[in-house]
């Protein structure tokens, strides 16, 4: 198998069509990762194809569709590696060999261990020139949820914040609507749209009853609402909830066996483990969420879950939006984190990305150490 190195422009230019038309599944794939495929004759795109609908065609397909008797002698760009194993639809390298295909560039190999390089080897076995690498970090991009599911077992973990200039949540009373503008409130539902699961606490849900959908303009893609989910350790969930509204899963996770209340319709109860003070063990609540195949959860918490989250170092992503606003010292803060008494205590967050949305400020951190208590 060979790297493309340097990149060739022209077929930089291919795969850079392929990755974006992967983008238009990007709120409609899950569990499966997004996927984008051109095919290419005589230096011309013939056909074009992207991976729409978990259970549905995959790129590959749409795209050899697309191209008809195009595809013989031609060179598929795909932003993925092409399967070779029978999931809800056929192999994509069996339709690629039956094709006439030439050769295939793939920007990435799967990371899914029942694929994980046997695509290519699948089609170079049957005389197709395969190439692998060509603009690969852009191709990993697209999926980081996918692709650390399937390396690491787990779902990729990101929590959103919304802060005033000095720090605060919310209102002394908790009054919290709105402390961003509207442009950063439609970058959240697109992080929402992406997302496989939100979660939010049992105190967030009892302070604000949110719906926590993505809501999106009409002319947006077509979205897949996320599962809600609410941590609930002792049951005090109301049996009626605004999330309990609309499309998508519901789960209320919990320690008992049955809630206080009547079980919110739609809702499905699932206990989990406690740890040493009653709460829901955090560590189950991820191998949880890992065994429904989740690929990005989003959490839209308080600070106490929110501080602990921190102190297990639970969340690859902190995305925090920072308002020109002053909300007071007696406002609410970002993490209740009781523990922290000196400096060396301190968590280190690093900066990786910041910008302008509306008038407000996106951040986004990744958390640079554990949580160390003082003696």
């Amino acid at each position: 198998m060979s790297v493309i190195e340097p990149f060739n422009p022209l077929e930089a230019r291919f795969m850079a069509r392929a990755i974006e038309l992967a983008q238009r599944g990007l709120y409609s794939t899950d569990p499966n990762p997004r996927v984008g495929c051109v095919i290419v004759q005589e230096g011309v795109i013939v056909g074009e194809g992207w991976h729409q609908r978990a259970g549905e065609a995959h790129a590959e397909v749409m795209a050899l569709k697309d191209a008809g008797t195009r595809s013989q002698g031609a060179t598929a760009y795909v932003s993925l590696e092409p399967c070779s194993h029978h999931g809800k639809t056929p192999p994509c390298s069996r339709a690629l060999i039956e094709s006439g295909i030439r050769r295939v560039v793939a920007a990435m190999e799967d990371p899914n261990p029942k694929v994980a390089g046997s695509g290519l080897l699948e089609l170079r076995a049957s005389g197709i020139e395969t190439s692998c690498g060509l603009l690969k970090a852009s191709a990993e991009a697209l999926n980081p949820g996918f692709c650390q599911r399937m390396r690491h077992q787990r779902p990729l973990i990101r929590s959103k914040l919304a802060m005033s200039l000095d720090g605060r949540t919310a209102m002394a009373s908790g009054e919290s609507r709105w402390i961003t503008g509207e442009a950063a409130r439609l970058d959240v539902h697109r992080l929402r749209a992406r997302s496989s699961a939100i979660i939010t606490g049992i105190g967030t849900v009892l302070a604000d009853d949110p719906e926590l959908t993505a809501r999106l303009p009409d002319q947006q893609a077509v979205i897949e609402q996320p599962a809600r989910i609410i941590l609930d350790s002792k049951g005090r969930c109301p049996s009626s909830l605004k999330m309990g509204q609309g499309p998508g899963r519901k789960v209320v996770l919990t320690t008992i066996n049955t809630l206080k209340n009547e079980t919110p319709e739609g809702f499905e109860i699932v206990r989990l483990p406690t740890d040493q003070g009653g709460r829901l063990r955090l560590e189950a609540v991820m191998e949880w969420l890992q065994l429904q195949e989740f690929n990005e959860v989003l959490f839209e918490a308080g600070a106490t879950l929110n501080g602990n989250l921190l102190r297990g170092g639970w969340v690859d992503e902190w995305r925090i939006y920072m308002a020109p606003i002053i909300l007071g010292d007696q406002g609410r803060g970002l993490f209740h984190l009781p523990h922290l008494q000196r400096m060396e205590d301190r968590f280190t967050l690093s900066l990786i990305d910041y910008r302008q949305i509306g008038q407000d400020l996106r951040l986004t951190l990744k958390a640079g150490n554990r949580f160390t208590p003082s003696s």
